[in-house]
C-alpha cells in the first residue's frame, strides 16, 4: 500500500505534467515537484538519442562540482548509467554503485560534491518508445531502500507518459502546419501566380504594340516588375512546399538557387545521414540566406559548404557580393537573420556572420547531432 504522502506526490506532479505544453518546462517543473516530497535532494533527466548522445535538459541542486562550467561533467563524456541505457540492461528503477560524473570531479581536484557520491537511476518511457533518464540523489546515502525506488519509478512512469503525449501533440501540429502549408502553395499558385504570369504576358504584347517610346518604356518597366514579383512567388511557393528535399539537401538548394536565379556551388566534406529535423533546419537556414543574397547582396554566385564531423554538422555559405556591416544584426536584426539564428538556437547549435562594405558575406551554422 502506498504511504500517502507518496500518493500527494504523484498527484501534484501528473497535475503539472497535464498542464504543461513544451517539453523542457515539464520536466522541470516535475523534476522540482518530485525533489521537493522526497528525500532525495539533487536530481537531473537525461534525453538520449538513438546514436547514444545525451543531452541535459534538466536538473536541479546538482552540487557546484557538476554546476561549474556550464555543466561540463553533466554533458561531456560517457557514464554507467547511459551506458547501461544503451545497452538495453535497465528496465526498472535501480541503484547506481557510484556516479561516474562525480567521480570524474573529484579525480581532477574539483570541489563542492556536497557529499553526494551514489544515485538512483529510472528510464523515462512509453510503452516499448524510450527517451532518457531520470537521476536521482541524496548526500551521503549510497543505496537507496525498495520503496524509494517504487516511488521514483512511478514517478517516471508519469513523465514518460507525458513526454509521449507532447510528441505526439508536436507530430500533429507539424502535420496540420504542412498541411495548412500545402494549401496555401497551392492557392498562390493558382491565383496570385498565375495573374503575375498573365501581367507579364500583357506588358510584353504591351510593348511589341506600341509604337511610342515612353510607352514603350512604361511596359517594359511594368514587365519587368511582374517578372520580378513572379520570382518571389515562385521564391515563396517553393518555401512552403519545398520541391527536391526528398532527392538530397544539395538538390534541394540547388533547385532553390536555380528559382532565384542563383549559381550555387556546394561542396560537401564527410558522409551525411543527418535526421529529418537536422536536414530540414540546415534547408531552411540556407533557403534564407539565398534569399537575402538575392536581396541585398548584388551578386548571383554563391558558395555552400557542409561538413559532417562526429558529433556536429557544419554549414558554410558565402557570397562575395556588396557586404554590409555586421555589427548592425545586433542593433537591427532583419529578420531573415533573426529566423536563421531562432532555428539554430532551437537546436542548440551556434550561429556567426562575418561581413563587411564590399568583402561580401560569410554564414557559419554549427548544428549538433
Amino acid at each position: 500500500m502506498k504511504d500517502p504522502s507518496d500518493v500527494i506526490i504523484l498527484k501534484e506532479i501528473a497535475e503539472l505534467l497535464n498542464e504543461e505544453t513544451e517539453l523542457e518546462p515539464m520536466l522541470q517543473g516535475a523534476l522540482e515537484k518530485f525533489l521537493a516530497g522526497t528525500a532525495f535532494q539533487a536530481g537531473w533527466i537525461f534525453f538520449i538519442e538513438d546514436n547514444g548522445r545525451h543531452t541535459l535538459l534538466a536538473h536541479n541542486d546538482l552540487p557546484d562540482a557538476l554546476v561549474e562550467e556550464n555543466c561540463h561533467f553533466m554533458k561531456a563524456g560517457g557514464c554507467w548509467c547511459v551506458n547501461r541505457f544503451k545497452k538495453g540492461a535497465l528496465k526498472k528503477a535501480s541503484n547506481i554503485i557510484e556516479c561516474k560524473r562525480i567521480v570524474d570531479a573529484i579525480d581532477t581536484k574539483r570541489k563542492g560534491t556536497g557529499g553526494i557520491t551514489h544515485h538512483a537511476t529510472v528510464p523515462l518511457q512509453s510503452g516499448a518508445e524510450r527517451f532518457g533518464l531520470l537521476n536521482v540523489a541524496t548526500p551521503g546515502r549510497s543505496e537507496f531502500e525498495e520503496h524509494e525506488l517504487a516511488l521514483l519509478e512511478s514517478a517516471a512512469f508519469q513523465i514518460g507518459s507525458a513526454i509521449k503525449r507532447i510528441q505526439l501533440t508536436k507530430k500533429e501540429q507539424e502535420i496540420a502546419l504542412m498541411q495548412e502549408r500545402n494549401r496555401l502553395a497551392r492557392d498562390l499558385h493558382d491565383s496570385v501566380n498565375q495573374l503575375l504570369f498573365s501581367m507579364t504576358l500583357t506588358a510584353r504584347g504591351g510593348v511589341e504594340m506600341t509604337g511610342e517610346e515612353e510607352v514603350k518604356e512604361t511596359f517594359v518597366g511594368l514587365q519587368s516588375l511582374a517578372q520580378e514579383a513572379l520570382t518571389e512567388m515562385r521564391a515563396l511557393i517553393w518555401q512552403l512546399r519545398p520541391r527536391g528535399l526528398e532527392g538530397g539537401i544539395i538538390e534541394a538548394v540547388k533547385g532553390y538557387g536555380d528559382v532565384l536565379g542563383l549559381e550555387v556551388t556546394t561542396d560537401i566534406k564527410g558522409v551525411l545521414s543527418l535526421p529529418s529535423k537536422v536536414e530540414e533546419s540546415i534547408f531552411r537556414i540556407t533557403q534564407e540566406a539565398l534569399t537575402n543574397c538575392k536581396r541585398h547582396a548584388n551578386t548571383d554566385k554563391v558558395s555552400i559548404v557542409i561538413e559532417a564531423l562526429s558529433n556536429e554538422i557544419i554549414l558554410k555559405i558565402e557570397d562575395k557580393g556588396c557586404g554590409f556591416h555586421a555589427e548592425h544584426i545586433r542593433s537591427l536584426p532583419s529578420v531573415g537573420m533573426t529566423s536563421m539564428q531562432e532555428r539554430t538556437r532551437m537546436l542548440g547549435g551556434s550561429f556567426e556572420v562575418d561581413s563587411a562594405p564590399g568583402k561580401g558575406t560569410a554564414i557559419r551554422v554549427s548544428l549538433p547531432y
